[in-house]
């Protein structure tokens, strides 16, 4: 017969293995869950990158199969060297100049005004504002970012042209200089917030190194903090052009539907996507030579915002500076 402390010890110890059985079964289970959300999460960030990925080849091959017809009855050559563009005139040409010399215009324009004033709103708020006055300036600021382009045209058509034509008398109603004035206004939120976040990631340590070698502030900004955020400086820059290059409404209202070939912005032009919104709210008929001229002249577009993509890209990948 067993005495009642060996059997109370035999009792503690199956107590004892229950107990150590029941936390490992627990913690068996708690992990199975753990790892059944991380592949759910896994998989639904999959289908994320496989929704932007899949929207991309979407577009890519829309674009693709009306630009496949479309040089199936133009030539390409014409399209690149011809001088005029009007495909809805009864004498037909298909030469992208025009409106590829407007779009290039108006973004010039824009990116004057644009960069250096983004720029230096950007320094203004990093290096020299105070906290306290930056964290009220910055959101004031972003503010213009959120106002309707289609609200920006208008401004540009009926407060901007008439000012400027007090001091242009051949400016023309409809013209480039206004469009890439307001353009470039409405573009300035986007470099100087971009900019303002490169600099603030420059360590605080490169700008104590500066100040003990005797720079003075203007020096430690234009020596240290901008060229150690100049990919960051420059991928706003390109990010910047993409948004004009691709920019509609604007050009739309206060530029004009003349596509003319000239480097004058004071007279009515028309961009490609000015161009597409054009034939786009008209009686085009589908599968027209006329409906597809603005998948050709989508493709251009996008394979100029591509091409600066790609460039801010190379850009970053070789310039980036990585601090620890």
């Amino acid at each position: 017969m067993m005495s009642e402390s060996t059997l109370a010890q035999l009792a503690t110890s199956i107590d004892r293995r229950e107990w150590v059985e029941r936390v490992l079964t627990g913690t068996q289970r708690i992990d199975r869950i753990r790892r059944v959300r991380e592949r759910t999460i896994l998989t639904f960030l999959f289908l994320a990158a496989l929704i932007s990925i899949g929207t991309t080849i979407g577009i890519i091959y829309t674009l693709g199969i009306e630009t496949v017809r479309f040089f199936q009855r133009v030539s390409i050559v014409d399209f690149l060297t011809d001088t005029q563009w009007t495909p809805l005139f009864t004498e037909k040409h298909f030469g992208i100049w025009p409106l590829l010399t407007a779009t290039i215009l108006v973004s010039v324009i824009a990116m004057l005004i644009a960069l250096p004033i983004g720029l230096l709103s950007a320094i203004g708020l990093a290096e020299y504002a105070p906290d306290r006055v930056a964290r009220v300036l910055k959101p004031v600021l972003e503010v213009l970012a959120g106002v309707p382009t289609v609200v920006y045209g208008y401004f540009a058509l009926l407060f901007v042209t008439p000012v400027l034509k007090r001091f242009i008398p051949q400016l023309e109603v409809f013209n480039a200089l206004s469009a890439g004035l307001v353009m470039g206004i409405m573009i300035v939120p986007l470099v100087a917030s971009l900019s303002e976040d490169a600099m603030r990631a420059v360590p605080q340590s490169l700008r104590e190194g500066a100040y003990a070698l005797g720079a003075t502030k203007l020096e430690v900004v234009w020596r240290v903090v901008v060229p150690s955020s100049l990919s960051g400086i420059v991928a706003a820059f390109i990010l910047a052009v993409s948004r004009a290059v691709g920019e509609t409404m604007i050009v739309a209202i206060a530029m004009g539907q003349v596509p003319r070939l000239t480097l004058n912005p004071l007279v009515a032009m028309e961009t490609m996507t000015a161009y597409i919104v054009q034939v786009s709210l008209g009686d085009t008929p589908h599968g027209t030579l006329e409906y597809q001229t603005i998948f050709a002249v989508g493709t251009t577009l996008f394979v100029i915002t591509m091409a600066l993509n790609l460039l801010s890209y190379r850009f970053l990948k070789r310039f980036r500076e990585v601090y620890e």
